[in-house]
């Protein structure tokens, strides 16, 4: 694992309501009985603790725009983060997205994807380490080279900072104790200091783990028996639908993640990320 402050991006996790529900989502889309909206104070502390950071501030959900305060908080974010390049936004660009201006102004970032392409393919979060290697320093040894934490971002959500974007959504799906207190400094941990986070979550997913991946457009999640039982025990929507596939064990040969994985196989990705950007333009 990489120390925080080497990531590229730290993530604002404002909110995980979602126009879709992809199959493998990370932020585990589909299974929350109802959707979190980050408070307004709660945001402009996450914003003012990542001010010294030197990469990327990123505003993310679910669907950052389907925030009733998203342009309240775009424009702190702008305020307190000068250059617009260290601003970014991941977003679907809903139809009927208002505020196209004001996106175009304050984020020299930004990353759409709304995936209905077949071609994005999704690694299998909710496939437990724990199951899916049951040699304890095997499965340690796979987390702590994992992709997604060395490629992609720590987070900070309604319940606190996480080294990990993917730990942070399975601590606010399970109802976990939450993450570290959202203050300056909080991102120049090291890796020998993620302690219970890291040995709480990492066990539980999926992602450092060599498996099939799966076409986000099925609305399917692979899951493993034991986050299957906690799954059908909170009562998951997607579980109650139907929209999971029990992991039967298998692993992937043709596994080389990086940080575009998701989106390496789409033929004409920049035209792709194009067409939802002009959304934006009839848009206010």
């Amino acid at each position: 694992m990489i120390a925080i402050r080497d990531m590229m991006i730290i993530q604002i996790d404002i909110t995980n309501a979602c126009v879709n529900s992809c199959s493998n989502c990370t932020r585990l889309i589909g299974h929350h009985r109802k959707p979190f909206f980050m408070e307004f104070d709660m945001f402009t502390r996450a914003v003012d603790s990542l001010a010294d950071f030197p990469g990327m501030v990123g505003m993310i959900g679910g669907e950052p725009l389907l925030h009733p305060e998203f342009p309240r908080m775009a424009r702190y974010l702008q305020e307190r983060i000068e250059d617009p390049k260290r601003r970014g936004l991941w977003s679907t660009v809903p139809e009927g997205t208002r505020h196209g201006a004001l996106i175009r102004e304050v984020f020299g970032n930004l990353y759409l994807n709304d995936h209905t392409v077949d071609k994005i393919m999704h690694q299998p979060v909710l496939v437990a380490a724990s199951e899916a290697v049951p040699d304890p320093a095997r499965m340690w040894s796979l987390i702590d080279e994992c992709w997604v934490q060395k490629c992609w971002s720590a987070s900070i959500t309604p319940k606190g900072a996480f080294f990990c974007e993917v730990a942070a959504a399975f601590d606010m799906l399970f109802d976990g104790p939450g993450g570290w207190p959202v203050e300056p400094g909080w991102w120049l941990r090291e890796p020998h200091q993620f302690g219970d986070q890291k040995e709480r979550w990492c066990p539980r997913c999926g992602c450092a783990v060599p498996l099939p991946r799966r076409a986000s457009t099925e609305q399917v999640d692979d899951v493993s028996r034991g986050n299957l039982a906690e799954l059908e025990r909170m009562a998951s929507p997607k579980v109650r639908k139907g929209r999971v596939a029990l992991y039967r064990g298998e692993q992937a040969e043709d596994w080389n993640p990086h940080h575009n994985w998701y989106m390496s196989e789409v033929e004409g990705e920049a035209q792709y990320r194009e067409r939802i950007a002009k959304r934006l333009d009839a848009t206010e």
